[in-house]
């Protein structure tokens, strides 16, 4: 089976090859709030760097005169629109999963049943009525070390988007210097995706597996149909990555910021698909609030915001939080990439 389906990654993904590329040395190394040993991998929320006597810290700081756009609802910006279509065909090869929290229903109701600072669509005369039913919730996020080009990942990120769960994502891009290397110490291997939940000590490979745990601990048991097809699951995980196709995949020398930063998006989402390359593709650790339709986070950001759009980005090394999922990709690039 395992060489059925590296000929199928093969087919579907053909490997790529590139002028190969000196990652300039960074002097920092990744440092754990607790101590490990090779037995129990000991897992934290938060990613530090400790640089070398010698060298001068490094800082961070949004780009020049930067200021947050302002957000445009479902607007697309022109030299996206292609960007956009692309990763839009996941909605097709994988019927919308990833989309909706688990249980999701709607109802029409009239515009006074809901109080207006509560966030609903909003539709004629008439509020859409959302709801879901979301299973016990883990104290600290699941952490998950993937990469935005695999489609065994993909399959992950969509359980985590109908799980509505919170979780803490170290990004393995092809190349990356960081993660793949803690992947090996603390798994034994090279392999993705790998799933570590601090809340009870479990760490495993292999994605259905890490789904089947997840639906166990953290739903209601049951993985949903689009998720337990086996190798046609697998297949159209990967036909869904074609409008993308090596986006998100390979690493871009960047500097590690000393905390995550935090994204509110879900899987389902074009538009969170293109912010998500990007802090893939410069291997930033990034908690992730999945707010998929039905998620209770919605209203939560609607409180903080004042509106609910996804994706929306904040940035605890530089303070600055913003909507828009271009806006974002660059001033990730500007703030983060070595240039």
């Amino acid at each position: 089976m395992a060489k059925a389906l590296n000929l199928i990654n093969h087919a579907i993904f053909p490997p790529f090859s590139s002028p190969t590329t000196t990652i300039p040395r960074r002097n920092f190394r990744i440092v754990r709030a607790s101590t490990e040993s090779s037995e129990t991998p000991q897992t934290s929320a938060s990613v530090q760097t400790k640089p070398e006597p010698s060298s001068p810290p490094v800082t961070f700081a949004p780009p020049p005169n930067f200021k947050p756009p302002e957000p445009k609802r479902f607007g697309v910006r022109p030299d996206k629109v292609w960007d956009i279509l692309g990763a839009s065909l996941a909605l097709f090869f994988r019927l919308g999963t990833g989309v909706f929290v688990s249980g999701y229903s709607f109802s029409f109701v009239p515009k006074d049943d809901i109080p207006a600072d509560q966030y609903a669509l909003e539709y004629n005369d008439s509020k859409v009525k959302e709801t879901s039913k979301v299973g016990p919730r883990p104290v600290k996020p699941i952490e998950i070390y993937e990469f935005e080009g695999c489609p065994f990942c993909r399959k992950v990120r969509e359980i985590v988007a109908v799980l509505d769960l919170d979780v803490l994502f170290y990004p393995c891009p092809k190349g990356g210097p960081n993660f793949r290397r803690k992947v090996v110490e603390m798994g034994g291997k090279q392999q993705f995706p790998y799933m570590v939940d601090p809340n009870t000590g479990v760490s495993m490979y292999e994605s259905d597996d890490i789904i089947k745990y997840l639906v166990g601990k953290y739903g209601d048991g049951t993985v949903p149909l689009a998720l337990s097809l086996g190798l046609l699951t697998t297949l159209t995980a990967g036909f869904a990555l074609i409008g993308r196709s090596g986006k998100g995949s390979s690493y871009s020398p960047s500097k590690l910021p000393p905390k995550p930063l935090v994204v509110w998006a879900y899987e389902g989402s074009p538009f969170c698909k293109i912010a998500r390359e990007v802090l893939v593709e410069l291997e930033l650790p990034h908690i992730y609030r999945s707010c998929a339709r039905g998620s209770p986070k919605r209203q939560i950001l609607y409180d903080k915001t004042g509106r609910f759009q996804a994706p929306y980005l904040e940035d605890p090394n530089t303070g600055v939080e913003m909507f828009e999922s271009a806006e974002i990709a660059e001033y990730l690039r500007a703030t983060y990439a070595l240039q």
